[in-house]
């Protein structure tokens, strides 16, 4: 068999000393040595693996039946051409030249020198021999082999844990009646629909040596998917364990009824998923991944604390899949993955930072929160990147500012970046609710309510006459809507023409509207007939039509035109209107 062939080729000292580089085993190509395997010459991640080795030497193998205790008589029977010879001996445990106890399995193996562990005399099924070897935790096996002093047995097993003796599954089976003694077909295919079934095979009494035979087992020798191991979840699980078990299950008669083993090895990989090139011992003594690529964990299996921006993978000889620090602007020591959002970022960041300092809010801290504002002066990376608002608390309408400029919102009448003064045109009061209140001036309300109202004023503002209500309709209806501060009033032959400042701007049409002092065009008649009814120092929503107005610049209301008190509540509502607008809801 080639894989019987592929063993013995593999020298004792090579395998004891973890270098190997065999059949079959492209997953574990060897790499370069540079100071650190895991990072290229010019610092980049890339896919690191532990040495081959042989994890069970050294180790100790717990074992159900060794010879000894009492001393006991056994008898070898070897070959000479055609003749067969018995050759009787004593184990005695208490002898060290003739014990032969559970550490030979796992020592150096000088075939010059056989040191061979040996069970008790007398072993028939059902009972049977079991060697238990636990390697400290999850290596990736490459193969598993016994090399026997005795006769090799008519049946046996090799199972396997993941979870440290809790539970086992098997790795392979051996035996010439496979499907009495186990219950499976005697060499099956394997299929990708069956990569992690063991088999069953009798392969191992080919060419049948009394004494000195090998049993070896391989991982992936046959599997479909072995070729492409970096990409098979299925195959790097089939290969991961933390136990290995061998069990004896022969019910045959022999010439000699004990086992005696001089080498178990157990060839493979220290887990660590390519993001180390070795393995440790942690400060409790425990055998640990030294994990590189920002990963952590006994087998570097999951993200160093941190790094979550995206998910762990495990390194493919194409891409390490480094794990990646969240971005916080030094603002924030934890964060989180959210896989949604990593989705919507077309898997390029999933990272949400938690608890974020220095007064800054958002998913990587990269605003400020309420009632602080940016400084521009300063990397929103800086710890005073956010300044307090310091609205005052008076003349502010909230404590919540601008968060690019800083402006607070202020009570009618009072300015400033923290409304800390009366505006121009009013004065202080000693009202708390109204700090400043305009500075009594001729009203020219009074110029053009004694205007002559026409007599046809009903019919003429028609239009215009009844309850307002702001509906999404209305705000379609018309190519602007403003909110304005109408501060003064002039007559200006058939017009007036009022002085306003456009403090919001909602909606405009053809002719561009900015925010600040503007002039406001009504026609004599609609003021007269107070349609619209305006008054200075009063706030007011303001929507209309394109219509040239009679001076160079400025906006134009009418009769249709609706202009309503202003009312803070209808902020939010406008803010809607103009989302639906922007999606063509007009």
């Amino acid at each position: 068999m080639i894989l019987e062939v592929w063993v013995t080729l593999v020298t004792v000292s090579a395998l004891t000393k973890g270098v190997f580089g065999g059949y079959g085993l492209s997953m574990f190509a060897a790499q370069s040595s540079p100071p650190d395997p895991c990072y290229d010459e010019n610092g980049n991640p890339r896919r690191c693996i532990p040495d081959f080795v042989n994890s069970a030497f050294g180790k100790d193998v717990r074992v159900s039946s060794t010879c000894g205790n009492p001393a006991a008589r056994y008898c070898v029977v070897t070959e000479k051409g055609e003749e067969r010879t018995r050759d009787c001996h004593t184990c005695d445990a208490g002898d060290p030249k003739k014990s032969h106890p559970p550490a030979y399995l796992t020592d150096l193996n000088n075939p010059h020198n056989l040191t061979c562990w040996q069970s008790e005399n007398y072993v028939q099924y059902p009972q049977n021999v079991t060697l238990t070897l636990s390697l400290g935790k999850k290596f990736e096996v490459t193969y598993v082999s016994l090399q026997f002093c005795s006769p090799r047995p008519e049946s046996m097993a090799i199972y396997k844990s993941m979870d440290y003796g809790k539970s086992w599954v098997p790795f392979q089976f051996y035996s010439t009646q496979c499907k009495k003694m186990y219950n499976r077909q005697n060499k099956a295919t394997i299929t990708k629909q069956n990569e992690q079934e063991a088999i069953c095979t009798d392969s191992h009494t080919d060419m049948h040596p009394l004494t000195g035979g090998l049993i070896a087992f391989s991982t992936l020798d046959g599997r479909p998917s072995a070729h492409d191991f970096d990409n098979s979840p299925v195959l790097q699980d089939w290969v991961t364990a933390t136990d290995i078990k061998n069990e004896d299950d022969s019910e045959l008669a022999r010439d000699s009824y004990f086992y005696a083993v001089s080498d178990l090895q157990v060839g493979g990989r220290c887990k660590c998923n390519g993001h180390a090139s070795k393995c440790v011992k942690d400060r409790e003594g425990n055998l640990v991944c030294e994990c590189k690529h920002n990963t952590a964990g006994p087998e570097c299996d999951r993200c160093k604390p941190f790094h979550y921006d995206r998910p762990w993978q495990r390194a493919t000889a194409r891409e390490a899949n480094e794990c990646i620090a969240c971005h916080c602007n030094l603002h924030a020591r934890r964060c989180r993955f959210n896989m949604e959002l990593y989705k919507l970022s077309g898997r390029r960041s999933g990272g949400v930072c938690l608890n974020c300092r220095h007064n800054t809010a958002g998913r990587h801290c990269h605003y400020c929160k309420e009632g602080y504002y940016r400084d521009m002066t300063k990397s929103i990376s800086h710890r005073r990147a956010c300044k307090a608002c310091d609205c005052h608390p008076v003349g502010a309408a909230g404590k919540t500012c601008n968060q690019t400029t800083g402006q607070c919102p202020c009570k009618d009448g009072v300015t400033g970046i923290t409304c800390n003064r009366c505006a121009k045109g009013y004065q202080q009061s000693r009202s708390p609710i109204a700090p400043c209140i305009k500075i009594p001036v001729a009203s020219p309300t009074a110029t053009y309510s004694s205007y002559e109202e026409p007599s046809d004023c009903e019919s003429h503002c028609k239009a215009s006459k009844g309850k307002m209500k702001i509906t999404m309709k209305k705000y379609c209806k018309k190519d602007y809507a403003v909110q304005v501060h109408v501060l003064k009033g002039d007559k200006a032959g058939e017009w007036w023409k009022f002085t306003v400042n456009i403090i919001s701007v909602y909606k405009q049409g053809e002719h561009r509207i900015r925010r600040g002092d503007q002039l406001l065009w009504v026609r004599a008649k609609d003021v007269a007939c107070k349609c619209p009814k305006i008054k200075p120092g009063r706030k007011y929503l303001l929507l209309g039509t394109d219509d040239d107005s009679p001076g160079q610049s400025g906006v134009v209301a009418d009769k249709g035109s609706l202009l309503i008190p202003w009312k803070d509540l209808w902020g939010r509502r406008l803010r809607k209107f103009q989302q639906r607008d922007k999606r063509g809801k007009c």
